[in-house]
Order: structure tokens, then sequence, then C-alpha cells
């Protein structure tokens, strides 16, 4: 369902989510093969569509990769969606848990009941991934959803309109656009769960909305992602590991290296390796179709601004092809920021754009030391080849997820969670884990005809109860 107009947007939510809802009580328990069909289409329109997201995309970017759009919006879906149907009857099934003495000869078991409506709000920068990923995990646990769209991608979002109203009915799954205001009522409907993913400053607003209707949320927010270069590895392979997180959409990516931890001795060897890399990668980077735009004038501007900012302030600033920024082309080669401090402005915010500011270090204790002393990111990458290294940096670490010798891809392991910590985010999906959060565990106690339980009963003291307590007690 696609809600056009500013007044029927506002006034049609509630009545959305109403319907969903009492749809879902006469449906409670979708059975193993209705989800596992629904799953089945999805995957079949989605492989119909990929040349059509791809389309959009392009339009919606000004342009955007081919393979950007394959890679990590189209690929990740069908692969979630092909492990989910292969596991789903086993998350399904009831899990048996021990009573213990206490309580034999009663069972235990635990059985996955769906929330209800899920509601999902999707950002711009993988729309595919970001709108299909968690409703495809809210489907397989037996939810209806409602999918939030964002109003940066028009082109993305009428795809995905097609998409999901060939497949489901408005009672089942429904897409609504808008922008700010719809936003922030859809934030505030009783769902029975929330899953948000966006900046940790609209994170707070959805947060406190949800609060309201004391609504779970699951927030997949971002911050600053570290890449630690160990002083062990070779500098031309750690930038190779590094380097495609970075240029992945044009690194408007929450997982996206932020910055970069460095051997002091290193960080003129590490900005010359990572020019030779990116152009070998991005030859004619003006017209290599390879590499995407920043989707608005809004986001070039605000990246434009913390490069301004950062020069003003001392900082080096080196373009990895080599050439000089074309004002106003939002094809923006990575920037090698050097010489930041804690001052500037892109050190105290989520990049979420092609800049990488380097900072240097003499110890690994000190990059170790810089991490524990700034907010908790969403991913953190390790590169080194010691094994006393990485331990160190795992142990002595805090983030949502860590690659060690490579970037972002932890993302695609569908047997993992993904999700964040602290300021990056709170809670889970993917795998079997997007199944459990999108579930209620709900403990099931089953006694039969012996009611062991009359023993506990009044009068307390009896010679029964304090054989009972001596024997528990102890």
């Amino acid at each position: 369902m696609n809600i056009t107009t500013k007044t029927s947007q506002l006034a049609a939510l509630p009545k959305i989510l109403a319907a969903q809802k009492q749809a879902f009580v006469h449906q409670p328990f979708p059975r193993y093969q209705q989800r596992i069909n629904k799953l089945g289409l999805l995957k079949q329109g989605l492989l119909e569509k990929h040349q059509q997201f791809i389309d959009a995309l392009k339009q919606d970017y000004g342009h955007r990769a081919d393979s950007d759009t394959t890679i990590a919006d189209i690929m990740p879906c069908i692969n979630n969606i092909n492990y989910t149907m292969k596991h789903l009857k086993s998350w399904m099934k009831p899990s048996k848990r021990r009573a213990g003495l206490l309580l034999s000869p009663s069972k235990v078991s635990v059985q996955y009941q769906p929330l209800g409506v899920i509601g999902i709000i999707v950002p711009w920068n993988f729309p595919i991934m970001l709108a299909i990923g968690p409703l495809l995990t809210a489907i397989a646990a037996g939810n209806r959803a409602m999918l939030k769209m964002s109003e940066f991608t028009p082109a993305t979002n009428q795809v995905i309109t097609a998409l999901i109203s060939d497949i489901f009915s408005p009672k089942e799954v429904a897409v609504v656009e808008g922008e700010a205001d719809v936003a922030a009522a859809f934030s505030a409907l009783p769902f029975d769960h929330l899953l948000f993913t966006g900046s940790s400053v609209v994170g707070k607003h959805v947060m406190r909305a949800a609060a309201d209707n004391l609504t779970p949320v699951t927030l997949e927010l971002g911050g600053k992602s570290p890449a630690v270069i160990a002083p062990d590895i070779d500098i031309n392979t750690a930038v190779e590991r590094l380097i495609f997180g970075k240029c992945l959409n044009a690194g408007q990516i929450c997982v996206s290296p932020d910055y970069v931890l460095c051997p002091e001795e290193k960080v003129e060897a590490f900005i010359h390796a990572y020019q030779s890399k990116f152009q070998s990668m991005y030859p004619d980077f003006e017209h290599n179709q390879d590499y995407g735009n920043i989707i608005n004038d809004r986001q070039h501007q605000r990246i434009q601004a913390l490069l301004d900012d950062a020069s003003a302030k001392g900082a080096k600033i080196t373009a990895a092809n080599g050439q000089a920024l074309k004002p106003k082309s939002r094809k923006l080669a990575t920037q090698l920021v050097s010489g930041v401090t804690d001052e500037m402005h892109i050190m105290q915010t989520e990049i979420f754009g092609p800049l990488l500011p380097i900072i240097s270090y003499q110890h690994i204790d000190e990059a170790i030391s810089y991490i524990q002393n700034h907010d908790r990111p969403l991913a953190l990458y390790l590169m080194s080849f010691n094994k006393s290294i990485q331990d160190k940096v795992l142990a002595q670490t805090h983030s949502g997820g860590v690659c060690i010798n490579e970037t972002v891809f932890h993302v695609a392991a569908d047997d993992a969670p993904f999700g964040g910590i602290g300021p990056s985010g709170m809670g889970h999906y993917h795998g079997k884990e997007g199944f459990l959060t999108f579930s209620h565990g709900k403990t099931v106690l089953n006694s039969g005809k012996f009611n062991s339980g009359v023993m506990v009963h009044p009068p307390y003291g009896n010679r029964i109860q304090r054989a009972l307590m001596s024997f528990f007690l102890r």
C-alpha cells in the first residue's frame, strides 16, 4: 500500500495498524508452509525486479554503481531468504527445557510466538536490504509489518511498493512514504516491535516516541567505526583489506570504516598505498561507472562542511584520485584527512561518506585506549596477523561487531547476529537472532495428573515440607 498525500499519510497510519492487528488476532500463528510460501515469493520478486532496482537506485542517487546495488542490496536479501527457508522449521519448534527436580514431573518448554505487527523504519543508503532484510525475518517469525521508506529514495520506493503489493495484502505488509512528520507519527504508533535503522540522533527520538507505548525497539545506528592498522601488517595488505569497505556506496554505510588508527611512521605510506589502490580500482575516475554518487545535495554539503572545518583547523587533505574536488559534483573520491584532532567536527560525528581521517599512534595500547575512551562503535576493524594483538584488541574493546583483516563483510554472515552496542544501537537481528527478536519466547509449564504442587500448600511446616526445604536449601 503506497500512501501519497500528506493528510492521507498521517490519517491512514493508525488505520493500517489497526487493520493489521485485527487480522493478526484472527491468525495469530501462521503455519510453517504459509511463511515459507511468502518467503519464496519474496525471493522470486527480488530476482524478477533486480534490474528495476538497479535503475531506480541510479535515479535516486544520480548515479550508483550497478554492482553496489547487486552486492550490497539484492544479494544479501537472497542469501538471507535462502538461509531462513533452510532453517525456519527448526527455529519454529518449541525448545525443550529442564523442569528440574523441584518441578518434576512437570515438563517445561519455550514456544516461539509471533509478536504481532512490526514497524520497520528504512534509511536511504541501502533501502532494499534494510527494508527486505528485517521484513523477511519478521515474516519468518509469523508477523505482519509496516515499512516506512525514506523520502530520499522515491524511485526505489515505487519498486519496493510494487514488489510488496504483488505478494502481500495491506493487512499483511504495508509500505508508507513521507517526510519527517510521517516518520515521527510512524514511530509513535503502538507497534508490537519497532526496528529503526539510521543515525544516533534520530534514534533517540524514535526510542522516546516508542517509550510512550512501551514498544520494544531494535536500534541499528552507527557511530564512528575505527580501523586499526597494527604495526605487524604490511601497509599495502592493510589498504587492500580496508579500501572496499570505504568505497562501497561512496562510504555511505553505517559500518564503513570511519577513521584509521595507524602507526605514526606508516601514515604517509598508508596515504600513498591508498591512492595507488584507489586509482587502480577506479581508473579515469570522473567517467568511471563503478563508483557511486553522494545521494543528494544536502548530504554533499554536509560532507563538504566537515572537510572545510578540518582544513581550517589544520588538517591535511589528500584526494585518493589525486585530483582537486569539483565543487558541484556529487561524485567524491575518498578524501584522506591526516593531522586530525578531536576538536574537528569530522571526529565528533559519524561521517557517512567518502572521508577518511587518519590518527597516528606510537604503540598499539594508544590505539586501544583511544577506542576505549570514545563511544562504542557499530563495527571495529583490525588489520593484523599477530594473534596476541588480535586477542588483545578483542578482549579490551567493545563494538557491535568485528572484522579481522577485512571490513563490512561480517554483515553478510547469515548465521550470526548483527547489531550495535550503546550509542551504536541496541538489539540485533539477522538469521536465528532475528527470528528470536521478532518472536516472544513463551515459557510453558505443563503438569499432568499427578500434582506435586500440593506438597507446598499451606498449612506450612509439615513433615514433608520440612524435608523438602532441607533437601533444596543446601
